[in-house]
């Protein structure tokens, strides 16, 4: 099919989800720009039964193996035909019109290699959601957070983050990419499996000299959490792991050593925080995730360059949330 978008579902063991979701996403899409798929990771559960009963109309794409989020959009973008693709999850409700300014966004500027919607939480709608809301940045220790969600703390949208902006990362919930960039970037890095690769992703493309930004016209919904909750070890792992490995990557020139020193200082505070508070299996994560990243890093070089970022935050978000109250996007200072 010649359409010029490709709206890529990942799905495993979701079957609930598509249910729930899958319909807002064909009676919101349009059907002259975008075609829409769901590949299947592989499930456990009745997810394509489901898919070839209920939505018999929707491309169907199943893999045999599962091959994590990374690998999942790896194999199926790098199968895909369309100018522009949408990473779009399984628990993501799209409003009207929702596909339509992003394209707009790309079709505008060149240099714009991707581009988010605003993310608002489907069950508080007025409310941003955490894995996105309206726009990614992150500091220069390595966390990330959104204009409005720093750390757990979201925020009520009232409109005050409506404004198309450039951001350092845009959410891997509802990513519209340029294909073509997406391939030759090598897409997201399967090592990670989960959690924090659009965020390397975007990284380098940024190193690469490409913007990424946020529009806030097309909006959509997630529920969060569908894979592991907030809390849960197997999730500290993946966060703590990967975002030491995104570091490594990305972040070159003489501040290197200077912010992998505090970083370690912070997580130990970290690990026995959750020590004092009786949660071990935390703890253990956070000492699994420094053994995996040592072994891990050989695999990939130092930069020898630092890039400078438009959304990289200069102060550390852990100490001005923390001690100092910094608890909006708007009480930042860039």
């Amino acid at each position: 099919m010649n359409k010029r978008v490709a709206v890529v579902i990942l799905n495993w063991n979701g079957e609930k989800l598509l249910r729930e979701f899958l319909p807002s996403v064909i009676r919101n899409t349009n059907p002259e720009l975008g075609r829409v798929i769901v590949v299947d990771n592989h499930s456990s559960d009745n997810s394509w039964g489901c898919l070839e009963r209920e939505f018999a109309g929707v491309e169907r794409v199943l893999f045999e193996d599962n091959f994590g989020f990374a690998g999942g959009y790896n194999r199926a973008i790098g199968m895909i035909e369309a100018e522009y693709v949408v990473l779009l999850n399984s628990d993501v409700e799209v409003a009207p019109g929702w596909l339509e300014p992003l394209v707009d966004a790309l079709d505008r500027e060149r240099q714009v290699v991707a581009v988010q919607p605003k993310i608002l939480a489907y069950r508080e709608k007025g409310k941003f959601e955490y894995a996105g809301a309206s726009g990614g940045f992150i500091d220069y220790l390595g966390f990330p957070f959104c204009r409005g969600r720093v750390l757990d703390s979201t925020e009520f949208d009232t409109g005050q983050y409506d404004d198309e902006k450039e951001v350092f990362w845009a959410t891997g919930a509802a990513l519209c990419i340029r294909r073509e960039q997406y391939m030759a970037s090598g897409g997201l890095d399967e090592a990670f499996f989960a959690h924090m690769e659009e965020i390397d992703l975007c990284w380098r493309l940024k190193n690469s000299g490409y913007i990424l930004k946020v529009v806030p016209s097309s909006v959509v919904y997630h529920l969060g959490g569908g894979s592991l909750p907030m809390n849960h070890p197997r999730k500290l792992f993946l966060n703590y792991r990967n975002n030491l490995l995104m570091l490594h990557k990305n972040l070159g020139g003489a501040s290197r050593e200077k912010v992998f020193f505090i970083r370690s200082l912070l997580d130990c505070m970290a690990g026995m925080l959750f020590l004092l508070k009786g949660e071990f299996s935390n703890t253990r994560s956070i000492i699994q995730a420094y053994k995996a990243f040592r072994k891990m890093k050989k695999g990939y070089p130092v930069p020898s360059e630092a890039g400078s970022h438009a959304g990289i935050y200069p102060r550390s978000i852990i100490l001005d949330y923390f001690l100092r109250g910094k608890k909006k996007f708007s009480d930042l200072k860039f």
